[in-house]
């Protein structure tokens, strides 16, 4: 799990939990942020699911920013968030290969099993734990290609880990967050094409504020919903509600 301490204090600093497929959209959306408020925030970018266990134990979150609704929902449920919170982005998959490996990417039928056919390993993040993951799965079993990857899958816990896998060349193929696979710097190791969106079920991005949110918290949370922040997620491939 990546940890970014974004500023120091002598107060006590407020935590941020972020969907690791946010995190070069966040990025741009935090400096934005910034300019404007000056709270000490602590981000920490890993997979939705193991955010949700560690705030259900108690984790010091202040703010949820989830790769899909199920898991800030069942925190509502459980009486951890303020709300049911806001749904802020839609996200889209991928599929990622090293520009070296030869494989060629098409959305053909024919082309796609080929390029499963190729493929040594196939990364994607762990579907229990990561929104991306699960969606890769849906898009697989729907357009015939499970039974052709199943047997190469290799799991990251979260869909950074899995896009890694494959920009360092650990896999040969990969399903990624189109907001991923549009990175600078995995961008100049990869080549990518975007896929059908028909054959996944929609993957709705939701925040919450957990019980007891700072000032600060609450600010990131507005500042979310913003059309400044809503123009940054359009450009890293998300779409918004309008």
């Amino acid at each position: 799990m990546l940890t970014v301490q974004v500023s120091i204090s002598c107060g006590q600093t407020t935590s941020i939990a972020v969907a690791a497929n946010m995190k070069d959209a966040f990025a741009e959306i935090y400096t934005e942020f910034r300019v404007t408020k000056k709270s000490d925030l602590r981000v920490i970018y890993g997979s939705s699911g193991n955010f949700a266990a560690q705030i259900l134990n108690g984790a010091p979150f202040s703010l949820f920013i989830s790769a899909d609704e199920y898991f800030p929902l069942e925190l509502y449920k459980s009486g951890k968030t303020i709300d049911e919170g806001k749904v802020y982005a839609f996200g889209k998959i991928a599929l990622i290969t090293k520009s070296s490996s030869g494989i060629q990417l098409s959305n053909s039928k024919v082309d796609l099993e080929g390029a499963i056919k190729k493929a040594n390993k196939i990364a994607i993040a762990k579907p229990d734990l990561a929104p991306y993951g699960k969606a890769a799965i849906e898009y697989m079993k729907a357009e015939g290609l499970w039974t052709l990857a199943k047997d190469k899958l290799v799991y990251g816990d979260n869909i950074g880990a899995a896009t890694m896998f494959v920009a360092s060349g650990a896999a040969d193929l990969g399903f990624t967050a189109i907001s991923l696979a549009k990175s600078p710097q995995i961008a100049k190791e990869t080549s990518f094409i975007p896929l059908d969106d028909r054959l996944y079920a929609p993957i709705k991005q939701r925040m919450v504020l957990i019980k007891g949110a700072p000032q600060g918290a609450i600010a990131l949370y507005q500042f979310m919903q913003s059309e400044k922040a809503r123009g940054i997620l359009i450009k890293h491939g998300y779409e918004v509600l309008r």
